[in-house]
Parts: C-alpha cells; sequence; structure tokens
C-alpha cells in the first residue's frame, strides 16, 4: 500500500482513537464503581436485604459531571483534547482543576491508534489490533487505580483472541488455543508457588487472565517475551519507587500495566524481540 494511503488511513484511525479515549475515560472511572454496586447488591441479597433504591451507575448514565461543583459536561466540553486546551485545564463553571489523566488517555489512544493502522494497514489485524490495544490501555489504568483487572474485559478480550485466530489472523488457532492455557497456568503456578513459600498472595487472578488472553491472541510462543519485558519493566518501576518515592516494601504494586505495556510490544514487534533474545541465548 502506498505511503500516503497509509498516512490517511493512520490519520483517521488517531480521530477515532481520540474519541474511544474519551469513552475509556469513562469506562476507567465508572467500570470500578459499576462492578462496586454490583457486589454490594449481591451482599444484600445474600442477607436479605432489599436492594437499594438509589439510581444505578451504568457506562452511559447519568451524564459526566465535574466532581468539584456538580456542573454538566456539555457536548463541546466534551470533545478530544481540544476541550481540554480550551479550557485551559480548568471546569468553566468552578474553575477546579480537570485531572491531566483525561487528557493523557485520549493522547496515547490516538497515538497508539494511528500507529496501530500504519503498522497493519487495512486488514482484519489492524481491526483486532485496535480492539485489543484500546482494552489494554482500559486495563492498565484500571489496574493501576484500583489494583483491579476486570473480568468485563479480561474474558471477552480473551474469546475475542480466539474468535480472530480461528482464521489465522494472528497464528493458527491451536497456538491461540495453547497460549490462553498456558498464560492462566504459568501464572496461576507462580502464584500458587509464592504463597506456599511466603504465605502471601503476590499477584491476583486477573493477572492469569489477563495473560491467557494474550496468549489466545498472540499464541503461546510469544508468552516468555511478555513475561520476560512485563517482570523487567515492572522490577524497574518498582525499585525506583522504593529507592526514589519512599514507597514502602509491603505496598502491593499492580501487574497489570506492565503486563498491558508487554503485550502491546509484542503485538508489534514480538517476533523482532524474540529473535534478538534468542540470538544472545544462542
Amino acid at each position: 500500500m502506498l505511503p500516503e494511503s497509509l498516512g490517511g488511513l493512520a490519520a483517521m484511525a488517531g480521530l477515532l482513537g481520540l474519541c474511544i479515549g474519551s469513552f475509556l475515560n469513562v469506562v476507567i472511572h465508572r467500570l470500578p464503581k459499576i462492578m462496586e454496586q454490583e457486589w454490594q447488591a449481591q451482599c444484600a441479597d445474600l442477607r436479605g436485604e432489599s436492594p437499594s433504591t438509589a439510581a444505578q451507575l451504568t457506562l452511559s448514565t447519568p451524564r459526566s459531571r465535574c466532581p468539584t461543583c456538580g456542573h454538566q459536561i456539555t457536548a463541546m466540553e466534551n470533545i478530544p483534547l481540544i476541550s481540554y486546551l480550551l479550557l485551559k485545564g480548568k471546569c468553566s463553571s468552578c474553575s477546579a482543576s480537570i485531572s491531566l489523566r483525561y487528557p493523557t488517555i485520549e493522547l496515547i489512544t490516538g497515538l497508539l491508534s494511528a500507529y496501530t493502522a500504519w503498522h497493519f494497514g487495512p486488514s482484519p489485524q489492524c481491526v483486532g489490533a485496535l480492539l485489543l490495544v484500546w482494552s489494554l490501555i482500559a486495563l492498565a489504568a484500571i489496574d493501576f487505580d484500583t489494583q483491579l483487572l476486570p473480568d468485563n474485559i479480561t474474558l471477552p478480550l480473551l474469546w475475542l483472541g480466539l474468535g480472530f485466530n480461528l482464521a489465522n489472523t494472528y497464528v493458527d488457532t491451536p497456538a491461540a488455543v495453547a497460549g490462553a492455557m498456558a498464560g492462566y497456568l504459568a501464572l496461576w503456578t507462580v502464584f500458587w508457588l509464592f504463597k506456599l513459600a511466603t504465605g502471601k498472595e503476590g499477584m491476583g487472578y486477573g493477572d492469569f487472565k489477563l495473560l491467557a488472553a494474550l496468549g489466545a491472541w498472540l499464541g503461546w510462543q510469544m508468552l516468555p517475551t511478555i513475561i520476560l519485558l512485563s517482570s523487567v519493566v515492572g522490577a524497574v518501576v518498582g525499585i525506583s519507587l522504593i529507592v526514589i518515592a519512599r514507597r514502602g516494601r509491603n505496598v502491593p504494586i499492580p501487574f497489570g500495566p506492565y503486563l498491558a505495556a508487554a503485550g502491546a510490544i509484542a503485538l508489534f514487534w514480538g517476533p523482532q524481540l524474540t529473535r534478538s533474545y534468542l540470538g544472545l541465548i544462542v
């Protein structure tokens, strides 16, 4: 495909990514709260209590509001990146600061979407890669905030990866199925070995499911690269937080963001990285 055509596709994907990034901000903020509502409702049901009459939060309702003054965000105040710049990072009603998280997520999603389109071109691989990248961004941010990797995202992501690979989109079907199984069992085994050795839980079950999903998308062959990348980055960041930020050793550090980052890197450059470290070993 001509570079000019790829550039146009990347530009369109980047604009779409900005809009998706705005939606991901809603998912990142609201999905953990929705999950908490569901847990509270289940607990109330087990206790034989009447269900709460409070309005249920969803991804679409109620409309977004300023957390400080309650001002309802208008459509013109919700244009990705542009609105933040025009408002100078402040609420139009009370001038409270708007978190830098929102434009950052939008920008990252836009840039990664543009690169995905450039990398894969107009193909089924591009469509699937966009869905994978968007999901990984949401999972990384949610885990960073709450140390949760919601089943609402990880499990559909796993099945979606297997579905794409029914047509050998990224790897053949046996490699995808083996990747899902091996991804889950790899971290499940580490979890139990660590717990038996220390009596503590070193990671959550969401990490198993996320690695299983990445295995379903990229195949079992890519799992060593993903685990190595995520472990190295996690170790560097963890040590930095302890030494520089004076973070306590007993404060848990979410592993999901590093798995997500490693999965994205493997999606784009996995074979090259695998050949490189195998060359070093051999």
